[in-house]
């Protein structure tokens, strides 16, 4: 027999808001909890936890209206402020708009201008995103443990848009903890993480949207730095071309010769693996130009990452990243010990 009966009579019906009640102090309980451990923990993993419950946390009750609250967008945020504010990172300012009452991070070196948000979308997945350009410059996924930057997004609000308002050292700090909070991220948590054009490794390539590149655009790269300090010569194997910058900074362009694909990609080399893409972006106006004018050609790819059910899918062994863990659920199923241990 169903136990989904119609409720009628008073005393079922006053049973039934008793019921209701008790859930939702018992919801209430937990809520607060959580909320605590978000704002107190010092330990990472617990703080992960405590944000993973409370962004799937379900608040909505039949009788009683929950007193306003904050939504997954705002944990995320604060879980991203309090990771930072451990490793005494206070370059992100994370406020509360008095307003609408959601959480949104301004850079110190830019301003109060410019102001980010995480935005959601339907499978659980947040993106790092700029308000008035609306760019979603990193995606994140907490229960994954995924991080991955966007290159296009990277290109359009920072060297498109941002460098007509700011110095190029300015956007560099603001960039700077972004990075560091991919590096706490794989440090503390174990994430996947890529970094995309911020990676600065030397042997990291970032491989072009599109395989094939017409020599044209390279031809015009040569005919830019004709009357400029920089020597643009072509590699041994006639695979691409070499700039040379200053400081030891190298950038090819170029598709490995012994790959049958043969797809393109830019290599950013220096002698203490410091200066990424994005930095020869920012720093070098003649490599902008050149590489904004034929953009179509010569944009980066971000390939999305994902885990799938049998096997992780993982970006290039070039990347910042570490293999995925399945930890969360450990940790989770030990809070939730301690938590409910009278149920």
């Amino acid at each position: 027999m169903s136990n989904n009966r119609i409720v009628t009579s008073p005393s079922e019906r006053v049973q039934a808001l008793s019921d209701s009640f008790k859930d939702v102090l018992s919801l209430g309980q937990k809520y607060v909890d959580l909320l605590d451990r978000l704002a107190q923990t010092k330990d990472t993993k617990d703080l992960l936890a405590a944000t993973i419950k409370l962004t799937k946390m379900d608040l909505a009750n039949a009788f009683v209206n929950f007193p306003p609250h904050y939504q997954a967008a705002d944990y995320f945020l604060i879980f991203m402020d309090r990771l930072l504010k451990m490793h005494g990172d206070t370059a992100v300012n994370v406020t509360e708009n008095e307003l609408n009452h959601e959480f949104e991070a301004t850079m110190a070196s830019i301003g109060n201008e410019a102001i980010f948000k995480f935005e959601i979308d339907s499978r659980g997945e947040a993106a790092f995103t700029e308000q008035s350009q609306h760019e979603p410059l990193f995606y994140l996924s907490l229960e994954d443990k995924l991080m991955q930057f966007n290159n296009r997004a990277l290109v359009n609000y920072f060297i498109i848009y941002a460098l007509n308002q700011h110095t190029d050292l300015e956007l560099r700090d603001a960039v700077k903890p972004l990075i560091d909070f991919a590096k706490y991220l794989q440090q503390d948590l174990d994430f996947t993480i890529d970094l995309g054009i911020l990676a600065t490794a030397n042997d990291r390539r970032f491989m072009l949207d599109k395989p094939d590149l017409p020599l044209t655009v390279i031809d015009r790269l040569f005919v830019a730095t004709a009357d400029e300090d920089y020597m643009l010569m072509n590699l041994p194997r006639n695979n691409g071309a070499e700039l040379i910058l200053d400081q030891g900074t190298k950038l090819d362009i170029a598709f490995d010769p012994d790959d049958y694909s043969q797809e393109w990609a830019f290599l950013v080399e220096d002698p203490d693996e410091q200066v990424s893409f994005f930095d020869v972006l920012l720093h070098y106006e003649l490599v902008r130009k050149w590489y904004l004018a034929d953009r179509d050609s010569l944009a980066v790819r971000t390939d999305h990452m994902e885990i799938a059910d049998d096997e992780e899918t993982v970006p290039d062994s070039n990347s910042l990243a570490e293999d995925h863990s399945d930890d969360e659920a450990e940790v989770i199923a030990e809070k939730d010990d301690s938590e409910e241990n009278d149920e």
